[in-house]
């Protein structure tokens, strides 16, 4: 992909206090507008941990974090909100809100915190709510619903905030079938329109199908970095999940990947 690094990091090293061993070591990875990238890797991988370095949520030991060319110290807070955004795994909001009022939170870096909503933030939330197809949820207490329908809700507030880098950690959690594939349709359409979009996912599927570029984190290093079908193959899913994979084209089509237990499983028992 072409074009200056809107989010660069370079030779990130990261570890708990007291955890001993490293959770992340030498990473560096750049994120490109118009560009969706998958961050594949097993649970304890250090993929959150990546993400919310990314976020300027913790500060690496070792290493640089730049967003659009200058450090991210140099960003005020709200300018860097500006530019980006998260869609966490998982949130516990303090209040009751209502779905629309959860989701107009995101536009407060373009506002201000005290700058009551505008024509324009009330539109920037009825499009949002209508993109993720929850229109009907928007008068309903956030805490009642679903997983899922509040990871809808987390997506359309970062899409209101408008800015061009969204880091999303697994944002498919909770999702049912028909949810996980229409929003990675919709991620894929806001890299198209000059998005620059990370994300985290356990589903090697999803990698092949939604990004331009995938990341493979094994064991807190960059195991692989590149096209999805050069990253996402037999060999590195053996090494990511200790899972024998087999990969067949489908004509005219994508990669589908078989686990071989599932094969094995099919001869034996018909």
């Amino acid at each position: 992909m072409k074009g200056a690094a809107v989010l660069e990091a370079r030779d990130l090293h990261f570890g708990y206090p007291g955890a001993g061993a490293a959770v992340l070591a030498g990473v560096s990875l750049a994120l490109r507008p118009g560009e969706v990238v998958a961050l594949l890797g097993a649970n304890g991988s250090g993929k959150s941990t990546l993400l919310r370095l990314l976020l300027g949520l913790l500060r690496p030991g070792r290493g640089t974090l730049c967003l659009e060319g200058r450090p991210w110290a140099a960003w005020r807070r709200r300018e860097r909100a500006r530019r980006v955004a998260y869609v966490p795994q998982i949130h516990q909001v303090p209040f009751p809100y209502l779905v629309r009022d959860l989701v107009a939170l995101g536009r407060i870096p373009q506002r201000g915190l005290l700058r009551t909503l505008g024509a324009d933030d009330r539109d920037a939330v009825a499009r949002a709510l209508e993109r993720l197809h929850i229109t009907h949820l928007a008068e309903r207490p956030y805490h009642e619903l679903s997983g899922g329908e509040r990871q809808l809700c987390l997506i359309a507030r970062a899409l209101v905030q408008e800015a061009q880098v969204i880091v999303m950690d697994e944002p498919v959690t909770g999702l049912d079938y028909g949810h996980q594939w229409r929003l990675l349709a919709l991620i894929r359409e806001l890299a198209a329109a000059g998005r620059a979009v990370i994300m985290s996912t356990h589903y090697p599927d999803h990698a092949l199908n939604a990004a331009n570029r995938v990341l493979l984190l094994h064991a807190g290093r960059l195991a692989a970095d590149g096209p999805p079908e050069a990253v996402v193959t037999p060999a590195n899913l053996l090494l990511l999940t200790g899972l024998a994979v087999s990969a067949h084209r489908i004509p005219g089509g994508p990669l589908a990947l078989v686990p071989e237990l599932v094969t094995t499983w099919r001869a034996a028992h018909g």
